[in-house]
């Protein structure tokens, strides 16, 4: 028996006739749509913080997803203009859960949260112009934008008024070492900025990863290997230390020591071919020929499948 059937039983054992059980329901459904019509009416004529309420319940509602769609959006705007930050988040939570990869819906929430960013950084600007956070903001803003010279100052400033703040030793090594003009001396400055930042805070995996690059640009491979090794352990899920461990331990020809760091470098990045082709040879060269087989396939598979690198080449 259907469950229709059970249904309509409750209504006759209630002594509720089942037509009109259904021109009720009818009448419910139609007047919570022209409620939702009403709302997004009001909506597009300016009248938000009136719609908003409806609009959320829309979206919970059995409404048809092209309607909790619309109003998902337009309450999304709404919100936005209004300044009114939670009602936009619950907006964004409800359409991603609703449309996760409907492409018009995605498009929207990567401006919203753009907009937030944007609210959130002149909000920043305008009640603490001078603390830590907005010359940190600054000068990350500066950096994006490649002017370095004054990315450089802001993050210098701050050490200048507050040197013991963590994290702000390693965005100024990392700065000096993206900088298009870097040379050996800036090289130099960022190893010490590093340095400090691990004074500061022991457990920044970052700034010992980057040491461990350093070193491993200068063939110094027991450093490298200890400060890979050494950002492994201090951030378990940063697949680039385990894959860089591994791969000094391969170029010492230290193959069984390889494996294991490799290994888990593998859980974490399936998908790199680099990892595959280091762990293969490591197999190989400790006496996992078999294993080593299967690693140099899945290398060779993931190589084949790769898109084409980017070039700066024009088309002529």
């Amino acid at each position: 028996m259907t469950a229709a059937f059970f249904l309509s039983l409750s209504f006759v054992c209630l002594g509720i006739p089942l037509a009109a059980q259904q021109a009720k329901s009818s009448s419910v459904a139609t007047e919570s749509h022209l409620s939702i019509d009403k709302a997004l009416t009001l909506a597009r004529g300016g009248r938000c913080e009136e719609a908003i309420p409806t609009l959320k319940r829309a979206m919970s509602s059995q409404a048809q997803a092209s309607t909790r769609k619309t109003a998902g959006i337009v309450g999304l705007h709404c919100a936005l203009d209004l300044n009114d930050r939670d009602s936009a988040l619950d907006f964004i939570r409800l359409l991603s859960g609703q449309f996760a990869r409907d492409p018009e819906v995605l498009f929207i929430l990567v401006h919203a949260y753009s907009d937030l960013s944007t609210a959130a950084a002149q909000e920043l600007g305008r009640t603490a112009p001078q603390s830590i956070a907005a010359h940190k903001l600054n000068a990350e803003a500066l950096e994006m934008q490649g002017n370095w010279d004054a990315a450089q100052l802001e993050y210098e400033g701050i050490i200048e008024k507050e040197p013991d703040t963590p994290g702000i030793h390693f965005l100024l090594g990392r700065l000096l070492l993206s900088r298009p003009d870097a040379r050996d001396k800036s090289t130099e400055r960022a190893k010490q900025e590093f340095q400090k930042e691990l004074e500061i805070d022991p457990k920044n995996a970052g700034a010992v990863y980057v040491l461990g690059e350093l070193a491993r640009r200068d063939q110094d491979w027991d450093e490298a290997i200890a400060r890979f090794s050494q950002a492994a352990k201090l951030d378990t899920t940063l697949a680039e230390a385990y894959l860089e461990w591994g791969s000094c331990l391969v170029t010492v020809k230290k193959y069984a020591e390889a494996i294991e760091p490799l290994r888990v470098a593998e859980k974490l990045t399936p998908g790199n071919p680099a990892v595959h082709f280091n762990l293969a040879t490591a197999l190989s060269r400790s006496g996992h020929q078999q294993e080593a087989e299967r690693e140099f396939a899945i290398h060779r598979s993931l190589v084949a499948t790769a898109p084409p690198a980017p070039t700066d080449e024009k088309p002529r």
